[in-house]
């Protein structure tokens, strides 16, 4: 199920960006070890001000959706709502720089939910009545009767089939089906006792989708604006490096000269480009392809989508060698910052909510200090009063580094066109049959078949958002579009494939042994 809701400023994206805002705002200005964090429990009431709601049915339920949002904007948990409590309580120690965030990543705020009907089939009052009555004729169980001249069907006895729906001439009788779950590729999202939403954590990858799918604005991911601010007004060396789909995210057309002003704007001491760690990552994958694939492995799937890849090695653990063991784009980004800045905090801020969950392995823990989102940065920035398209920059409009297969990463099919482009060059004799797949329900109808044969021999990719990175669950813009602007900008580059990445040399230099455990 595609985001119907991306790039629209809805009043739940306003409330999102005002929570951003106003905890990176009193972040920014409180930098005392000794503070009390009172300002903590006022943040309510400065979003939502007033006696009269606008958005649910009291301002005081309104208040308390935003209490929720808020700890969770600082890496907090969900409060427990049948117990005295402040937002504050918990503040003081988090507001350190190496805080990570306690599971789980992403939250259901159960008083926010609007406890949405499973899957299931509905008349509507579009229905005629008509003589044929097709609905109830199709039935395989007998779950569709006429009441007073208009069709009935029987929950208890629908099995969901649809076949009703279907030879309905009058197209009255609706699938319905609640927006979270349909959105989750890994049937992660069932109902309590109450009808509201439940994630279930054994099943769940963090891609975020759901929470991105929810009208009422009843899931959130934790985020770490708090302690980056923290770390940056403690006098770190703060380092971010970007991810490929950031092309047009904060408006302009890939203005990387703007995006540099902005980040030191923020506190930030440098920016560079993730897409230097897509070439990396292509050429180890390049590689691992031609040794492995297929005198070792009947199949290699690609690596760089962390929810992709959880899921593969989750649902099926008997070929989770088949799954690539090629460092990441951010890891490997990482590790080359890490070389010339030992000592640095390093931010990766792209559109993943998975890469939050990435982070915290311990193989990356001492590579990559924090995650943010682009909808977490477009906080920050409005924090800090930054209007990203009337920053003059330094005229600067490339990276000059990445290629153009490195940079295309953020689109669905550029990490395997990348790869297979890289054996291509590397080696030429070699043929590459690339498969690939955009959701996670998807990436597993292609998984099953690669099981059975079907992909012997191929490169697959797998990514958990349908179109690709650009459709993550921290951007901004509607998909195609960003799409569009990041091919566009790719073509910018004066390298076309990975191998011909100068930073390809230090490849070897920055594997280690235990990545490949």
């Amino acid at each position: 199920m595609a985001d119907m809701m991306r790039g629209a400023y809805t009043g739940l994206a306003e409330i999102r960006r005002m929570v951003f805002r106003e905890v990176a705002k009193l972040a920014y200005a409180d930098a005392d070890d000794d503070a009390d964090y009172r300002w903590v429990d006022e943040l309510p009431y400065r979003i939502i001000p007033g006696d009269v709601a606008t958005y649910r049915e009291s301002v005081f339920l309104e208040r308390a959706v935003v209490g929720e949002r808020i700890r969770l904007t600082m890496g907090l948990p969900l409060q427990d709502v049948d117990r005295p409590a402040r937002l504050s309580e918990g503040v003081a120690a988090a507001a350190r720089p190496e805080t990570y965030y306690q599971p789980p990543l992403i939250n259901v705020i159960k008083f926010a939910c609007n406890a949405c009907e499973e899957e299931c089939y509905e008349v509507t009052n579009m229905c005629q009545g008509c003589l044929a009555h097709p609905c109830r004729e199709i039935c395989p169980t007998g779950a569709v009767t006429f009441v007073d001249k208009k069709a009935h069907i029987d929950k208890d006895a629908c099995i969901n089939c649809g076949r009703c729906a279907s030879i309905c001439p009058y197209t009255a009788i609706a699938h319905r089906e609640r927006p979270c779950a349909a959105a989750c590729g890994m049937n992660a999202i069932a109902s309590d006792e109450w009808g509201r939403a439940e994630i279930d954590y054994d099943r769940c990858v963090s891609c975020g989708q759901c929470l991105v799918n929810c009208p009422f604005g009843a899931i959130a991911d934790k985020s770490q604006i708090f302690q980056v601010i923290q770390a940056i007004t403690t006098g770190d060396e703060v380092i971010a490096a970007v991810a490929p789909a950031f092309v047009g995210q904060f408006g302009g057309r890939g203005n990387v000269d703007k995006l540099r002003e902005a980040f030191l704007r923020l506190g930030f001491c440098g920016m560079e480009e993730v897409a230097i760690g897509a070439d990396l990552c292509t050429v180890q994958e390049a590689e691992y392809f031609v040794d492995e694939v297929p005198d070792k492995l009947p199949f290699m799937g690609t690596s760089c989508c962390p929810a992709w890849s959880v899921m593969a090695k989750r649902e099926f653990p008997e070929h989770a060698q088949c799954i690539s063991m090629a460092l990441t784009p951010m890891v490997l980004t990482a590790r080359l910052i890490r070389e010339r800045h030992p000592d640095a905090k390093i931010v990766f801020v792209g559109p993943c909510a998975a890469k939050k969950l990435e982070a915290r392995r311990t193989s990356v823990k001492s590579e990559v200090d924090f995650v943010l989102t682009f909808e977490e940065m477009a906080g920050m920035m409005e924090a800090k009063e930054i209007d990203y398209r009337q920053l003059s920059g330094d005229g600067s409009t490339d990276f000059e580094v990445a290629s153009a297969d490195g940079r295309g990463f953020a689109v669905a099919g550029g990490v395997a066109s990348a790869v297979a482009n890289a054996i291509h060059s590397l080696h030429p004799e070699r043929e590459v049959r690339v498969e690939g797949a955009e959701g996670l329900a998807n990436c597993r109808k292609m998984l099953k078949a690669a099981v059975k044969g079907k992909y012997d021999g191929c490169l697959l990719e797998g990514m958990a958002c349908p179109g690709g990175c650009v459709a993550g669950a921290g951007t901004l813009q509607p998909v195609t579009r960003s799409a569009g602007m990041v091919r566009a900008y790719a073509k910018r580059s004066p390298y076309k494939t990975a191998d011909e990445d100068r930073y390809r040399s230090q490849l070897s230099m920055l594997e280690r042994s235990e990545d490949r455990a």
